[in-house]
């Protein structure tokens, strides 16, 4: 519709010409320009209806289209305590989802948890069905070959435990012949491939609860893990059998810088929002408030510690 303003102003540009005629009763080259001025001015109308019509369709096209993907985030299907577990309800929870739905608000962005198996979440957000991992994963040099990583937001001590025994000993050489088990695709099984696996035999596992329920059963005599998933497990009864021996030498090219978000290469923008986001995190002491909240106070190193 054109709006009373509109018309307002053709009947008034028809009433001055009207005007102008009775005035100078002339017809010729000031009348031809007149109806041309009267011309352009009713082409305007039409031009105005146009963009309201056009407006008002675009109005509703954005009112009813579907609102665009937000950002995709990838959790393993593999709960890992205390870091991301479903409550009875099948909601995920846990340090790490805690800390991405803070991280999703403080960079504006509606974020979707996706469930992926722990060993093709790097596929998947190769592929882009994913636009970011969120599950524990160390930076190492080899997964930099095909992703790339935020800022570390944890680091953790990697530990072997075993069946309690004044036995403190984990040096290779002294597993010899021993069975360690260990989470596929995981450092702790690069770790082991590297240190361990020429002395000791080694049982993979889709997930560390079928490592820690196969050393409470003692078919494996080890299992080495990251200090902080373990310390839940030591807490249940099953885990009173056994303890920490101790951690495993230090080895940066393997065990990484500590944990981040995984990206892909070329997502660069979204690279820079995302560290942006953990610095404000950081300054904001949500990582110590996290770790209060889910008992790991002590266990992880985040990046807001021992800072004012």
């Amino acid at each position: 519709m054109v709006d009373d303003f509109d018309h307002q102003l053709l009947n008034s540009a028809k009433r001055e010409i009207e005007q102008i005629h009775y005035i100078t009763g002339k017809r010729l080259a000031t009348t031809r320009v007149l109806v041309l001025l009267y011309a352009a001015l009713q082409f305007w109308v039409v031009v105005m209806q146009l963009k309201t019509t056009a407006f008002i369709v675009l109005a509703i096209f954005a009112f009813v289209r579907p609102a665009e993907a937000g950002l995709r985030i990838g959790v393993a299907a593999e709960p890992y305590p205390p870091f991301a577990v479903k409550d009875t309800t099948g909601k995920w929870d846990g340090w790490e989802i805690a800390m991405a739905q803070q991280l999703c608000a403080i960079i504006k962005e509606d974020c979707e948890i996706v469930e992926t198996a722990w060993d093709g979440i790097i596929p998947a957000l190769q592929a882009k069905k994913i636009d970011v991992i969120l599950a524990s994963m160390s930076k190492t040099a080899k997964r930099r070959e095909v992703i790339a990583f935020s800022d570390t937001y944890y680091k953790t001590a990697i530990v072997v435990t075993g069946a309690k025994s004044a036995d403190k000993d984990i040096t290779p050489e002294h597993l010899k012949g021993k069975v360690m088990g260990v989470q596929t695709s995981t450092i702790q099984q690069a770790y082991f491939d590297k240190h361990y696996a020429a002395f000791a035999k080694g049982q993979t596992y889709q997930t560390q609860d079928q490592a820690n329920q196969d050393l409470v059963a003692g078919r494996v005599d080890y299992v080495i893990t990251n200090a902080l998933s373990l310390a839940a497990f030591l807490g249940t009864d099953d885990g009173k059998c056994c303890e920490v021996k101790a951690t495993v030498a230090p080895d940066d090219a393997v065990l990484g810088e500590g944990v981040g978000l995984g990206l892909r290469k070329e997502d660069t923008a979204l690279a820079t929002k995302l560290n942006d986001g953990l610095a404000a995190l950081a300054k904001d002491h949500a990582f110590e408030k996290l770790s209060a909240k889910f008992k790991m106070t002590g266990l992880i190193i985040t990046p807001d510690m021992g800072t004012k």
